[in-house]
């Protein structure tokens, strides 16, 4: 079996932590004797009302495997195939998908802007509304609003500002989504509740990741709106999400509710994250134009100092946003260790 290499320091995705210890535990007492399968178990009865719980809401919760597929199956169950997508141009579901959100949806139109942050610019967003309905039944129909908390690009919506982003959903007769992949550190950044980072502010359905916070493969959709998960179970089964052993997935989501490890693997990773742009901020000639409010840095480096730190081993990618600029992720794994290291490589450099 080859080994898994260890690097100075791994900062290109969160995705590349291991799965945390008390996941893999709770993996294991979940393998002991038998269970109903397809998701008919006890422990996922008892899962999907935790989430009731946590999120102060009776909602209905669906979990699968990978976030693209908690992505789309969502976006679905909320656009039609004659609909229309208006999300950021930096989006996970425009850029990093692979068109699953168009396959899911049959055919749904994703529409792209410009913003800060990586947010919707609202002005924008009010052109582009007008833009597709300049042609009525000719165009396609603008349904859904699609955010990402935390963003792309490392920011965060409060409660206040993604309740403002709700109430231009409902003013134009559209759907909230909200991509939470990295849900658990916009919650952990701004210490608010489930409740309020959610539904509260108009969010009508959630997709809540885990994977990159901790867990092997666990992913769900949430749905504040009952009504838009009616068929949904026949959607996710479609797909090929129905897990028959369906009780892994709902070992990995108890585990990571429990006492609130889940805010505490994005807490730490957030703070790993601060670390990293405070050492950067103290470098010549490099630059962090975006706040730090997730487990995301993204530094403008010097001509040439990226590739000499890849050829030292660490660990990143480019990103396109901005001519020299790179993207530093974090995870509840990384240690002061490897921020240390990177930073005095970068110092040296």
């Amino acid at each position: 079996m080859a080994e898994i290499t260890n690097c100075p320091g791994a900062f290109g995705s969160d995705n590349q932590a291991g799965v945390h210890p008390e996941i893999l535990d709770a993996l294991a007492r979940a393998n002991a004797g038998s269970a109903p399968a397809y998701g008919a178990d006890e422990l996922t009865q008892k899962i999907e009302a935790r989430f009731a719980a946590i999120f102060e809401r009776d909602c209905a919760v669906f979990l699968v495997g990978t976030g693209t597929a908690a992505n789309a199956l969502a976006l679905s169950a909320m656009c039609p195939p004659h609909g229309a997508i208006l999300c950021h141009e930096e989006a996970h579901i425009v850029n990093d998908e692979c068109t699953a959100p168009e396959f899911y949806t049959g055919g749904a139109r994703q529409c792209a802007v410009g913003g800060v942050g990586g947010k919707p610019d609202l002005v924008e967003l009010e052109q582009a509304l007008k833009a597709l309905t300049l042609r009525g039944i000719h165009s396609v129909k603008p349904s859904v609003l699609s955010l990402s908390n935390a963003t792309e690009l490392g920011t965060t919506y409060s409660p206040s500002q993604l309740a403002e982003y709700g109430s231009f959903a409902r003013h134009n007769g559209l759907r909230l989504h909200v991509d939470g992949a990295r849900f658990a550190n916009a919650l952990a950044f701004h210490g608010c509740t489930p409740a309020d980072l959610s539904w509260r502010a108009g969010v009508d359905v959630l997709t809540l990741g885990a994977t990159k916070n901790g867990a092997l493969a666990a992913e769900a959709v949430v749905f504040f709106d009952p009504s838009l998960a009616d068929g949904f179970a026949y959607k996710r089964k479609r797909a090929g999400q129905l897990w028959s052993k369906h009780r892994f997935l709902s070992a990995q989501f108890d585990a990571w509710f429990e006492d609130d490890l889940w805010l505490a693997l994005a807490g730490h990773a957030n703070a790993m994250a601060r670390t990293l742009a405070a050492g950067l901020r103290q470098v010549d000639g490099v630059e962090l134009p975006l706040p730090i409010e997730a487990n995301e840095v993204f530094p403008v480096l010097p001509d040439g100092m990226a590739e000499k730190l890849w050829q030292q081993g660490f660990q990143f990618y480019p990103w396109p946003t901005v001519p020299g600029m790179v993207r530093l992720v974090t995870s509840y794994k990384t240690e002061s260790e490897e921020v240390a290291r990177f930073l005095s490589a970068v110092q040296s450099l």
